[in-house]
């Protein structure tokens, strides 16, 4: 069972299970951490501004920006094949993003998207990320075990000051 205090070495073995064939490099891309920007931009021999500038889009979720590779988005589709997909597979296999390594379609696919959302998008030392994550739960966001926001913020003193923006940052 995946949870969010899951060790992402778990994570990553319901992650590999995927017979789909390169099906999320045809129709989306990952997310990147700041080890992937390094690891990708040392691979392909460029600086890290330049890999963002030229291969990657910045997303924002819960008040933290995160890139992900650009997508090659046809007649105004929302997908598409994700920068890096050569035709055959993955063009940065060896320096593959975590969030390409986790995520997938299989029958763990929506867990493992939440669990990288409440790792690497939510943090819980930003008020503001804290008040964004609130509204997506009370919207009817999913989330995990231990995702749920008296675990995230364990005092609930603290929590009510967040959520009533008595505390800014």
């Amino acid at each position: 069972m995946i949870k969010k205090n899951t060790p992402a070495d778990d994570v990553l073995c319901h992650g590999k299970k995927c017979d789909r064939k390169n099906h999320c490099c045809k129709m989306g891309s990952g997310f990147l951490i700041k080890d992937d920007l390094d690891k990708i931009a040392e691979f392909l021999k460029i600086s890290v501004d330049s890999l963002k500038d030229i291969r990657l889009d910045a997303v924002e979720m819960f008040n933290t920006t995160l890139h992900k590779p650009k997508l090659d988005k046809k007649k105004g589709k929302h997908y598409g094949p994700c920068t890096f997909f050569d035709g055959k597979g993955c063009s940065i296999h060896e320096v593959k993003p975590l969030g390409c390594k986790v995520g997938n379609c299989s029958e763990h696919g929506e867990k493992l998207h939440l669990w990288f959302m409440l790792n690497h998008f939510l943090n819980d030392e930003d008020p503001e990320s804290i008040r964004q994550y609130a509204t997506y739960l009370k919207s009817g966001g999913k989330t995990l075990d231990g995702g749920e926001l008296k675990n995230i913020v364990k005092d609930e003193t603290l929590l009510n000051k967040i959520l009533n923006f008595e505390i800014l940052r």
